[in-house]
Protein backbone atom coordinates (compact mmCIF):
# COMPACT_ATOMS: atom_id res chain seq x y z
CA UNK A 1 0.00 0.00 0.00
CA UNK A 2 2.64 2.21 0.50
CA UNK A 3 4.73 1.71 -2.78
CA UNK A 4 1.21 2.37 -4.28
CA UNK A 5 0.13 5.72 -2.35
CA UNK A 6 4.11 6.71 -3.69
CA UNK A 7 3.47 6.19 -6.94
CA UNK A 8 0.16 7.63 -6.70
CA UNK A 9 2.00 11.20 -5.29
CA UNK A 10 4.82 10.94 -8.12
CA UNK A 11 1.83 10.59 -10.69
CA UNK A 12 -0.20 13.58 -9.32
CA UNK A 13 3.15 15.83 -8.75
CA UNK A 14 4.33 15.33 -12.44
CA UNK A 15 0.52 15.94 -13.67
CA UNK A 16 0.79 18.64 -11.67
CA UNK A 17 4.23 20.39 -12.53
CA UNK A 18 2.92 19.78 -16.29
CA UNK A 19 -0.15 21.28 -16.14
CA UNK A 20 1.96 24.53 -14.34
CA UNK A 21 4.87 24.61 -17.05
CA UNK A 22 5.59 28.15 -17.86
CA UNK A 23 5.88 27.50 -21.58
CA UNK A 24 3.89 26.06 -24.54
CA UNK A 25 5.48 24.80 -27.57
CA UNK A 26 4.54 25.66 -31.37
CA UNK A 27 6.27 24.69 -34.64
CA UNK A 28 6.72 26.93 -37.39
CA UNK A 29 8.33 26.89 -40.82
CA UNK A 30 11.48 27.65 -41.89
CA UNK A 31 13.87 27.99 -45.32
CA UNK A 32 16.96 27.01 -45.51
CA UNK A 33 19.28 27.24 -48.02
CA UNK A 34 20.36 24.68 -51.12
CA UNK A 35 23.21 22.46 -49.35
CA UNK A 36 24.97 22.63 -52.54
CA UNK A 37 25.98 26.26 -53.76
CA UNK A 38 28.03 26.35 -57.14
CA UNK A 39 29.62 29.43 -59.01
CA UNK A 40 27.00 31.55 -60.51
CA UNK A 41 27.62 30.62 -63.90
CA UNK A 42 26.98 26.77 -63.88
CA UNK A 43 24.65 26.05 -66.18
CA UNK A 44 25.26 22.95 -68.14
CA UNK A 45 26.16 20.06 -65.81
CA UNK A 46 28.16 16.12 -66.72
CA UNK A 47 27.27 13.27 -64.23
CA UNK A 48 30.02 10.19 -63.96
CA UNK A 49 30.06 7.10 -62.20
CA UNK A 50 32.89 6.41 -60.91
CA UNK A 51 31.02 3.30 -58.78
CA UNK A 52 31.96 1.05 -61.61
CA UNK A 53 35.19 -1.36 -61.48
CA UNK A 54 38.06 -0.66 -63.59
CA UNK A 55 39.82 -3.58 -65.23
CA UNK A 56 42.78 -3.53 -62.19
CA UNK A 57 39.56 -3.92 -59.45
CA UNK A 58 37.22 -6.66 -61.16
CA UNK A 59 38.82 -9.20 -58.51
CA UNK A 60 38.03 -7.53 -55.58
CA UNK A 61 34.37 -6.64 -57.10
CA UNK A 62 33.75 -10.00 -58.09
CA UNK A 63 34.35 -11.07 -54.63
CA UNK A 64 31.47 -8.58 -53.66
CA UNK A 65 29.37 -9.95 -56.06
CA UNK A 66 29.39 -13.65 -55.39
CA UNK A 67 28.11 -12.73 -51.98
CA UNK A 68 25.31 -10.37 -53.60
CA UNK A 69 22.91 -13.36 -53.79
CA UNK A 70 21.01 -10.87 -56.55
CA UNK A 71 23.56 -11.88 -59.15
CA UNK A 72 26.56 -10.51 -61.19
CA UNK A 73 24.81 -6.93 -62.26
CA UNK A 74 23.05 -5.34 -58.93
CA UNK A 75 25.55 -2.90 -58.44
CA UNK A 76 26.45 -1.79 -61.62
CA UNK A 77 22.16 -1.59 -62.15
CA UNK A 78 21.61 0.20 -58.95
CA UNK A 79 24.27 2.71 -59.51
CA UNK A 80 22.42 3.34 -63.19
CA UNK A 81 19.44 4.02 -61.68
CA UNK A 82 20.75 6.39 -59.51
CA UNK A 83 22.33 8.16 -62.29
CA UNK A 84 19.24 8.38 -64.52
CA UNK A 85 17.02 9.32 -61.13
CA UNK A 86 19.80 12.44 -60.69
CA UNK A 87 19.91 13.57 -64.29
CA UNK A 88 16.08 13.63 -64.18
CA UNK A 89 15.34 15.63 -61.02
CA UNK A 90 17.90 17.80 -62.13
CA UNK A 91 16.52 18.48 -65.67
CA UNK A 92 13.29 19.89 -63.01
CA UNK A 93 16.02 22.61 -61.92
CA UNK A 94 15.23 25.76 -64.25
CA UNK A 95 18.92 27.77 -63.32
CA UNK A 96 19.98 24.75 -65.27
CA UNK A 97 20.25 24.55 -69.32
CA UNK A 98 21.14 21.12 -69.85
CA UNK A 99 22.45 17.84 -67.92
CA UNK A 100 24.69 15.14 -69.35
CA UNK A 101 25.42 11.88 -68.66
CA UNK A 102 29.06 11.11 -69.37
CA UNK A 103 29.69 7.64 -69.89
CA UNK A 104 33.55 6.80 -71.78
CA UNK A 105 34.84 7.75 -68.05
CA UNK A 106 37.11 4.26 -67.50
CA UNK A 107 40.14 5.51 -66.64
CA UNK A 108 38.35 7.39 -63.44
CA UNK A 109 36.56 4.53 -62.42
CA UNK A 110 37.70 2.82 -58.86
CA UNK A 111 34.65 0.48 -57.82
CA UNK A 112 35.06 0.79 -54.67
CA UNK A 113 32.78 0.93 -51.48
CA UNK A 114 34.64 3.51 -49.82
CA UNK A 115 35.32 7.28 -51.45
CA UNK A 116 37.89 7.21 -53.67
CA UNK A 117 40.39 10.19 -53.61
CA UNK A 118 39.43 12.92 -55.57
CA UNK A 119 39.64 13.59 -59.24
CA UNK A 120 42.79 16.60 -59.82
CA UNK A 121 41.47 19.64 -61.37
CA UNK A 122 43.22 18.85 -64.36
CA UNK A 123 40.81 16.04 -65.18
CA UNK A 124 37.88 17.75 -64.03
CA UNK A 125 38.94 20.65 -66.33
CA UNK A 126 39.26 18.34 -69.56
CA UNK A 127 36.35 16.57 -69.15
CA UNK A 128 34.36 19.92 -68.42
CA UNK A 129 35.84 21.06 -71.84
CA UNK A 130 35.42 17.85 -73.74
CA UNK A 131 31.90 17.78 -72.94
CA UNK A 132 31.22 21.41 -72.86
CA UNK A 133 29.83 21.13 -69.21
CA UNK A 134 30.69 24.01 -66.36
CA UNK A 135 30.52 21.21 -63.32
CA UNK A 136 30.28 17.31 -62.42
CA UNK A 137 28.44 15.36 -60.56
CA UNK A 138 30.17 12.21 -59.49
CA UNK A 139 28.77 8.82 -57.97
CA UNK A 140 32.23 8.17 -56.38
CA UNK A 141 31.15 4.60 -54.74
CA UNK A 142 27.65 2.52 -54.83
CA UNK A 143 28.04 -0.80 -52.68
CA UNK A 144 25.46 -3.04 -51.38
CA UNK A 145 26.03 -5.64 -48.44
CA UNK A 146 23.66 -8.05 -47.79
CA UNK A 147 23.71 -10.15 -44.60
CA UNK A 148 22.43 -13.40 -44.72
CA UNK A 149 20.58 -14.49 -41.65
CA UNK A 150 18.68 -18.30 -41.30
CA UNK A 151 16.29 -19.19 -38.84
CA UNK A 152 13.85 -22.93 -38.37
CA UNK A 153 10.20 -22.33 -38.97
CA UNK A 154 7.53 -24.35 -40.09
CA UNK A 155 5.19 -24.12 -42.91
CA UNK A 156 2.18 -25.88 -44.31
CA UNK A 157 2.29 -27.78 -47.62
CA UNK A 158 0.10 -30.10 -49.56
CA UNK A 159 1.44 -33.94 -49.46
CA UNK A 160 0.00 -36.12 -52.62
CA UNK A 161 -3.27 -36.52 -51.58
CA UNK A 162 -4.00 -32.78 -51.47
CA UNK A 163 -4.07 -32.58 -47.64
CA UNK A 164 -2.10 -29.75 -46.18
CA UNK A 165 0.88 -30.69 -43.57
CA UNK A 166 2.99 -29.25 -41.31
CA UNK A 167 6.70 -29.39 -42.30
CA UNK A 168 9.85 -28.05 -40.70
CA UNK A 169 11.43 -25.18 -42.99
CA UNK A 170 13.74 -22.32 -43.39
CA UNK A 171 12.84 -18.91 -42.73
CA UNK A 172 15.87 -16.60 -44.91
CA UNK A 173 16.11 -13.21 -44.32
CA UNK A 174 18.86 -10.91 -46.23
CA UNK A 175 19.20 -7.13 -45.15
CA UNK A 176 20.80 -5.41 -47.67
CA UNK A 177 23.19 -2.21 -46.98
CA UNK A 178 22.46 0.33 -50.33
CA UNK A 179 25.36 2.73 -49.62
CA UNK A 180 26.29 5.15 -52.50
CA UNK A 181 29.02 8.24 -52.28
CA UNK A 182 28.92 11.87 -53.65
CA UNK A 183 30.82 14.85 -54.55
CA UNK A 184 30.18 17.89 -57.08
CA UNK A 185 33.46 19.50 -58.57
CA UNK A 186 33.01 23.31 -58.92
CA UNK A 187 36.24 23.84 -61.55
CA UNK A 188 34.78 27.56 -61.71
CA UNK A 189 36.00 28.08 -58.01
CA UNK A 190 38.22 24.47 -57.94
CA UNK A 191 36.71 23.69 -54.94
CA UNK A 192 34.07 20.31 -53.81
CA UNK A 193 30.79 21.78 -53.89
CA UNK A 194 29.43 19.12 -51.75
CA UNK A 195 30.21 15.53 -50.52
CA UNK A 196 27.82 13.44 -48.94
CA UNK A 197 26.96 9.56 -48.54
CA UNK A 198 23.49 8.37 -48.84
CA UNK A 199 22.46 4.72 -46.75
CA UNK A 200 19.28 2.48 -46.12
CA UNK A 201 18.09 -0.66 -45.67
CA UNK A 202 16.25 -3.33 -47.65
CA UNK A 203 15.18 -6.64 -45.93
CA UNK A 204 13.30 -9.22 -47.88
CA UNK A 205 12.60 -12.88 -46.66
CA UNK A 206 11.26 -16.02 -47.77
CA UNK A 207 10.56 -19.41 -46.86
CA UNK A 208 11.20 -22.84 -47.99
CA UNK A 209 11.86 -26.71 -46.92
CA UNK A 210 15.20 -25.77 -47.66
CA UNK A 211 17.62 -23.14 -47.99
CA UNK A 212 17.39 -23.13 -51.35
CA UNK A 213 13.84 -23.09 -51.70
CA UNK A 214 13.59 -20.42 -49.01
CA UNK A 215 15.86 -17.86 -51.46
CA UNK A 216 13.92 -19.15 -54.77
CA UNK A 217 10.49 -17.90 -52.04
CA UNK A 218 12.31 -14.10 -51.93
CA UNK A 219 9.94 -11.85 -54.20
CA UNK A 220 11.09 -7.99 -55.28
CA UNK A 221 14.68 -7.70 -53.83
CA UNK A 222 16.22 -6.47 -56.89
CA UNK A 223 13.22 -4.44 -57.83
CA UNK A 224 13.67 -2.81 -54.18
CA UNK A 225 17.07 -2.23 -54.06
CA UNK A 226 17.11 -0.62 -57.76
CA UNK A 227 13.84 1.98 -56.17
CA UNK A 228 15.83 2.91 -53.46
CA UNK A 229 18.64 3.64 -55.13
CA UNK A 230 16.45 5.96 -57.49
CA UNK A 231 15.09 7.80 -54.62
CA UNK A 232 18.88 8.48 -53.67
CA UNK A 233 19.88 10.05 -56.70
CA UNK A 234 16.55 11.86 -56.56
CA UNK A 235 17.31 13.24 -53.13
CA UNK A 236 20.87 13.85 -53.70
CA UNK A 237 19.51 16.19 -56.72
CA UNK A 238 17.09 17.66 -53.93
CA UNK A 239 20.79 19.26 -52.31
CA UNK A 240 20.85 22.19 -55.27
CA UNK A 241 17.57 23.49 -53.81
CA UNK A 242 16.39 25.83 -50.61
CA UNK A 243 14.35 23.50 -48.73
CA UNK A 244 11.71 24.44 -45.84
CA UNK A 245 11.64 22.01 -42.54
CA UNK A 246 9.95 22.77 -39.54
CA UNK A 247 11.22 24.23 -36.04
CA UNK A 248 10.53 24.00 -32.74
CA UNK A 249 9.92 26.87 -30.50
CA UNK A 250 8.69 27.29 -26.59
CA UNK A 251 6.76 30.71 -25.49
CA UNK A 252 5.56 31.54 -22.46
CA UNK A 253 2.13 30.97 -21.03
CA UNK A 254 2.15 32.26 -17.00
CA UNK A 255 2.62 35.52 -15.51
CA UNK A 256 -0.42 37.97 -15.73
CA UNK A 257 -3.91 37.46 -17.04
CA UNK A 258 -3.03 38.57 -20.18
CA UNK A 259 -0.50 35.78 -21.30
CA UNK A 260 -3.39 33.60 -20.29
CA UNK A 261 -5.59 34.95 -22.36
CA UNK A 262 -2.53 35.64 -25.15
CA UNK A 263 -2.21 31.49 -25.04
CA UNK A 264 -5.39 31.06 -25.97
CA UNK A 265 -5.05 33.83 -28.94
CA UNK A 266 -2.11 31.67 -29.99
CA UNK A 267 -3.53 28.46 -29.74
CA UNK A 268 -6.40 29.84 -31.83
CA UNK A 269 -4.13 30.77 -34.41
CA UNK A 270 -4.46 34.42 -33.92
CA UNK A 271 -0.51 35.29 -33.15
CA UNK A 272 -1.02 38.83 -34.08
CA UNK A 273 -3.70 39.01 -31.39
CA UNK A 274 -1.53 37.09 -28.69
CA UNK A 275 1.17 39.98 -29.32
CA UNK A 276 -0.91 42.69 -28.80
CA UNK A 277 -1.42 41.48 -24.80
CA UNK A 278 2.63 40.60 -24.89
CA UNK A 279 3.63 43.91 -25.92
CA UNK A 280 1.59 44.99 -23.41
CA UNK A 281 3.08 43.44 -20.62
CA UNK A 282 6.86 44.46 -21.76
CA UNK A 283 6.57 47.55 -19.59
CA UNK A 284 5.32 45.57 -16.84
CA UNK A 285 6.52 46.41 -12.85
CA UNK A 286 7.82 43.17 -12.68
CA UNK A 287 10.97 42.33 -14.58
CA UNK A 288 11.00 38.80 -14.83
CA UNK A 289 7.22 39.33 -16.46
CA UNK A 290 9.26 42.15 -18.72
CA UNK A 291 11.38 39.33 -19.79
CA UNK A 292 8.79 36.75 -20.47
CA UNK A 293 6.74 39.17 -22.60
CA UNK A 294 9.73 40.31 -24.44
CA UNK A 295 10.95 37.05 -25.23
CA UNK A 296 7.26 36.63 -26.81
CA UNK A 297 7.55 39.60 -29.26
CA UNK A 298 10.61 38.10 -30.45
CA UNK A 299 8.44 34.79 -31.20
CA UNK A 300 5.54 37.13 -32.61
CA UNK A 301 8.15 38.56 -35.02
CA UNK A 302 10.04 35.14 -36.10
CA UNK A 303 6.75 33.95 -37.09
CA UNK A 304 5.91 37.08 -38.96
CA UNK A 305 9.66 36.71 -40.95
CA UNK A 306 10.61 39.81 -39.27
CA UNK A 307 14.07 38.61 -37.90
CA UNK A 308 15.61 41.65 -37.34
CA UNK A 309 13.10 42.80 -34.41
CA UNK A 310 13.16 39.27 -33.02
CA UNK A 311 16.58 39.79 -32.13
CA UNK A 312 15.72 43.07 -31.01
CA UNK A 313 12.95 41.83 -28.75
CA UNK A 314 15.26 38.79 -28.05
CA UNK A 315 18.45 41.30 -26.57
CA UNK A 316 15.80 43.27 -24.97
CA UNK A 317 14.91 40.20 -23.14
CA UNK A 318 18.38 38.66 -21.53
CA UNK A 319 20.22 42.35 -21.97
CA UNK A 320 17.36 44.15 -19.73
CA UNK A 321 15.96 41.31 -17.71
CA UNK A 322 18.08 38.61 -17.61
CA UNK A 323 15.80 36.34 -19.30
CA UNK A 324 18.22 33.05 -20.05
CA UNK A 325 15.66 31.67 -22.40
CA UNK A 326 16.57 34.62 -24.32
CA UNK A 327 20.67 34.18 -24.72
CA UNK A 328 19.81 30.86 -26.02
CA UNK A 329 17.12 32.25 -28.51
CA UNK A 330 19.62 34.82 -29.87
CA UNK A 331 22.07 32.53 -31.12
CA UNK A 332 19.54 30.65 -33.05
CA UNK A 333 17.97 33.62 -34.25
CA UNK A 334 21.60 34.85 -35.37
CA UNK A 335 21.77 31.48 -37.28
CA UNK A 336 18.46 31.77 -39.01
CA UNK A 337 19.26 35.56 -40.03
CA UNK A 338 22.64 34.30 -41.68
CA UNK A 339 20.95 31.29 -43.05
CA UNK A 340 18.81 33.99 -44.48
CA UNK A 341 21.27 36.24 -46.02
CA UNK A 342 23.23 32.76 -47.77
CA UNK A 343 19.33 31.63 -49.11
CA UNK A 344 18.86 35.50 -50.87
CA UNK A 345 22.41 35.48 -51.82
CA UNK A 346 21.55 32.08 -54.14
CA UNK A 347 18.43 33.59 -55.42
CA UNK A 348 19.61 36.58 -56.25
CA UNK A 349 22.50 34.45 -59.07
Amino acid sequence: MKCINQILLFTGITLLLTGCSATNNLTMSAVEPAPITLSKDVTRIGIINRSLPSEGNKTADKIDQILSAEGLNLDKEGSTAAIIALKEQLQQNQNMEEIIIIDDTPNLRKGLGVFPTTLTWNEVEILCDQYKVDALFSLEFYDTDTKVNFTSTTMEIPNELGVRVILPAHELTLNTLVENGWRVYDPYSRRIADELVFSDHVVSSGKGINPIKAYEAIIGRKEAVLHQSKYMGMDYAQRLLPFKHRVNRDYFVRGTENFKIAQRRAQAGDWDGAAELWEMETTNRDPKIAGRACYNMAISNEINGNLDQALHWASKSYTDYNNNYALTYLNTLRYRVRQKDALNRQLSK
